[in-house]
């Protein structure tokens, strides 16, 4: 993949990072760790709100069109926005169920492990903590076996 075309999919993903931040999690609740975006704010406004955060939830799927995402991920990112949209319209809760969603977020998600996979990079992956513990308990049963034998 040529530098030009890198660099036109990371500057995507910049923007797309600041709208979702904006539309998904802009507003910090005071004394509470949970964050609301634009988007809850304008779907409080009956079914107005709602088809207005559809139409914001689509440039996402519009970045990724231009960045050249595979369309099994388009297809998921649909599915994301339509789930938020028709849970949205559920009076009251549907309130809740955007400010708690987020798809924007899960939308960018989508987008950026389409093109760290189309770069060939390996995402970001946890540090396997479980084998480490697994395999030293056993490394120190054994251990402890063969001193037990020698002894």
């Amino acid at each position: 993949m040529d530098d030009q075309k890198r660099g036109r999919q990371q500057a995507a993903l910049a923007r797309l990072d600041r709208f979702s931040r904006f539309t998904d999690s802009s507003i910090r609740i005071p004394f509470t760790r949970f964050e609301l975006g634009a988007e809850a704010l304008i779907g409080l406004v009956p079914v107005i709100g709602d088809a207005a955060g559809l139409v914001l939830s689509s440039y996402v799927l519009v970045e990724a069109q231009r960045a050249g995402v595979s369309g099994a991920t388009k297809r998921r990112m649909l599915r994301n926005m339509m789930v938020d949209f028709v849970g949205g319209l559920v009076p009251v809760v549907g309130d809740a169920f955007d400010a708690i969603f987020k798809a924007n977020t899960r939308n960018t998600r989508l987008v950026r492990q389409d093109l760290l996979k189309q770069l060939g990079a390996e995402p970001a992956r946890r540090f396997p903590w479980g084998t480490l513990v697994g395999l030293s308990i056993l490394f120190g049963v054994i251990t402890a076996a063969g001193v037990a034998l020698l002894a």
